[in-house]
């Protein structure tokens, strides 16, 4: 499969401003090739950044300003083949399974247990997923960037991020580690970045996707972590930023894959 994805952000930071982008896809040793290009400029000139890595392949690019700095960012990749399936330690599997700033799952626990009882493996995977996309409504823009999976619950409606961080506290509150995955998903509509669940079951992580926008099989992972908190496409380190301008593309070359939700899916 080729997949090709893109992204432009042009924003505003004040002085003293660090600045860390998530929007690279991940590395990964599987696929057959990946093409890149990446193009940071203020004023007509191009900005010095340093890649950082972080967990499950995902990469920060991170910039520091002095003065006020309006900038543009450029990023487009094409990527042939599949990459292999993600493995974990026995410490990460510890870190996924406990509860976060978004993903509050002792809190959700109750919940999880009233819902899906002694359901295990595939089956809680399927239960979970169906409940959270007949609960929550998606409508854009309803959440707030504090909320978690309890005050989404509550709300009854929320965004991409939403849906996954009500899945994995369900999830964990059943004692399965699962995680955030930030992800570029062609065939998403409206598009942007896009964020899913993780669960590991029977010795390998498995997307699930409640909102249904996008066919699993063709996203790309970006980054990966507890919750948005790791994985936000842009943050400040110090500092503050405007967002003017965010525009997100993802496609394949060919047809989408048809999505069976009776499927589990890797992300790769």
């Amino acid at each position: 499969m080729e997949r090709n994805v893109a992204a432009t952000l042009v924003f505003k930071t004040a002085a003293n401003t660090k600045v860390a982008m998530a929007i690279a896809v991940a590395r990964n040793s599987g696929y057959d090739s990946v093409t890149e290009a990446l193009s940071i400029t203020s004023a007509g000139e191009e900005l010095p950044y340093a890649e950082l890595s972080d967990h499950h392949g995902g990469r920060f690019h991170y910039l520091e300003f002095t003065e006020p700095s309006e900038v543009t960012v450029e990023y487009r990749a094409t990527v042939h083949g599949f990459g292999i399936p993600e493995t974990s330690t026995p410490m990460e599997l510890i870190r996924y399974v406990r509860p976060s700033r978004y993903a509050e799952s002792d809190r959700l626990l109750p919940t999880s247990y009233a819902e899906f009882g002694s359901l295990q493996g595939t089956e809680l995977l399927q239960a979970v997923r169906t409940w959270v996309n007949g609960e929550l409504r998606y409508v854009s823009g309803s959440s707030r960037g504090t909320d978690g999976a309890v005050e989404t619950l509550l709300h009854r409606k929320g965004v991409c991020r939403d849906f996954a961080h009500l899945a994995i506290a369900l999830l964990r509150a059943k004692d399965v580690p699962a995680r955030l995955a930030a992800v570029y998903a062609p065939g998403l509509s409206p598009m942007d970045f896009h964020a899913v669940a993780e669960a590991f079951i029977d010795g390998a992580w498995y997307i699930i996707d409640p909102t249904g926008l996008a066919p699993r099989e063709s996203m790309l992972r970006i980054t990966a972590g507890r919750d948005s908190s790791d994985t936000a496409f842009l943050s400040t380190v110090g500092g503050s930023l405007t967002l003017k301008t965010l525009k997100v593309s993802a496609s394949v070359n060919g047809e989408l894959p048809v999505e069976d939700l009776r499927e589990l899916v890797s992300l790769r």
